[in-house]
């Protein structure tokens, strides 16, 4: 049977860490834009399946289910998950502006931790109209939710729950090296292990045992599949 050669990339303060998976074996890439961790990885060979930590598909006029639903299944872990502004929200220069515009079109307002995202998510649906490969959005909380059989308690943040999710992603034949090369300097260590538990579900969705929310993923006036893949 063919390998699948799969990557989970997440978003850090640098730029994107990504962890690519070939069967269980792990290894880190560091780019500064979305295109050149990719880049970087299938330096190595053609990627299979890609999951990403960010929103795809963005809305037009109202929230979308993904959100709804990947929020209500993390249950204590619910504040993970950030509610996607509309497109012409995300477009504007500012947050002042980014809530006047949401709260004209949908009644709600931007939160600030949604719009600061905002770079991250416009580069990433720019790159997805050039790319050819496969390309999800994972959401590693969910990730790490199916792999401990319920959601979370301890934040990522904490020594807890760093242990916890690696000691997860180790369980599911994961094991993390402690020298990642230039992605371990540049990245936090959430943001590593973010990327790994969204490389698992990409696994999943190349073997075709993934998950979506909701199912089938919507679609807003951009034409791309808006679901959370685990």
């Amino acid at each position: 049977m063919a390998k699948h050669r799969v990557m989970g990339v997440d978003a850090c303060r640098a730029g994107w860490v990504g962890i690519v998976l070939t069967d269980d074996v792990a290894v880190a890439h560091f780019g500064e834009s979305i295109a050149t961790v990719v880049a970087d990885a299938e330096h190595d060979g053609a990627v299979t399946s890609l999951g990403i930590d960010i929103p795809i598909g963005l809305p037009d006029e109202s929230r979308r289910e993904a959100d709804r639903l990947a929020s209500a299944a993390l249950g204590p872990r619910r504040a993970t998950v950030f509610l996607t502004p509309i497109r012409s929200a995300m477009a504007a220069p500012n947050l002042t502006d980014a809530n006047r515009i949401s709260r004209q079109r949908t009644g709600l307002g931007v939160s600030a931790q949604a719009f600061a995202l905002r770079a991250k998510v416009l580069e990433v649906d720019d790159w997805l109209r050039g790319t050819t490969l496969r390309v999800v959005e994972v959401h590693p909380e969910l990730s790490f939710a199916h792999l401990a059989g319920a959601a979370l308690k301890s934040r990522k943040a904490t020594w807890a729950g760093a242990a916890q999710r690696r000691r997860l992603l180790a369980d599911a034949g994961i094991e993390l090296p402690d020298d990642l090369g230039l992605a371990g300097a540049m990245a936090g260590v959430d943001d590593v292990l973010d990327a790994a538990a969204v490389a698992w579900s990409a696994r999943r969705v190349a073997t075709g045992d993934a998950q979506c929310l909701p199912d089938p993923p919507e679609r807003f006036g951009d034409g791309l599949d808006a679901a959370i893949w685990t």
